[in-house]
């Protein structure tokens, strides 16, 4: 865990925007800008993709990041990698701690095996991934939804491999900040899961911010 402030002022933000429960977020972050997601009210999971923004079969690879740092979870100082290995963006600041990289994203068919059948029609986030990229007429589809970040969400690996999920560490108002290495596309899906304590059983809006280049 490597906690680490930000001396950026949300004023000067060239986009500043609030990101409610359950709704995608895509957004383009230009090399060297500045990308801040802050968990509102806390104990909230924030499902997101980047791709190369002028390249998008090149993408957030979760084994390239975990194999680049040598550890599972993500925070101040991680450089996030591409398929093609090459760092998208590096995590400069982080009042969280830690973030996952290996539940993955919640889905009609994840639901449906975890919870029980009567949960399949619940609202997921590769549903707000494919709603937010069908929208903006973007060239991807379920194949491009790869292994995802999930910002503040607490997912232990216990001593046997297995993956449990946990309330989380965060709190209203904790924060974490990227630098982008290159012209990068971000796509969010402030997670709606209700049935684990990813969100402590209570989705709750994100903010998210850009700074220009020179911010700092």
């Amino acid at each position: 865990m490597s906690l680490r402030t930000s001396s950026l002022d949300p004023r000067q933000a060239l986009r500043d925007e609030v990101v409610l429960a359950g709704d995608a977020w895509l957004g383009r972050i230009q090399f060297g800008q500045y990308f801040r997601i802050v968990d509102c009210e806390g104990n909230q999971a924030v499902d997101t993709l980047f791709y190369d923004a002028h390249d998008m079969n090149e993408r957030y690879s979760a084994t390239e990041t975990i194999r680049g740092q040598g550890g599972l979870y993500l925070t101040t100082g991680t450089a996030l990698k591409s398929n093609l290995n090459r760092a998208l963006l590096t995590i400069v600041a982080d009042t969280c701690g830690r973030h996952d990289t290996l539940g993955g994203a919640c889905s009609a068919e994840s639901n449906t095996v975890r919870y029980g059948h009567d949960k399949r029609g619940m609202h997921s986030c590769r549903d707000s991934f494919l709603l937010a990229v069908a929208k903006a007429d973007l060239p991807l589809d379920k194949q491009d939804l790869t292994c995802n970040i999930n910002f503040f969400m607490n997912v232990p690996v216990t001593p046997d491999g297995r993956l449990t999920f946990e309330d989380g560490i965060s709190a209203g108002g904790k924060y974490v900040e990227m630098r982008a290495e290159r012209d990068v596309l971000c796509l969010i899906s402030n997670c709606p899961q209700l049935n684990n304590p990813c969100n402590g059983y209570n989705p709750t809006p994100i903010r998210v911010l850009i700074w220009e280049a020179t911010a700092t």
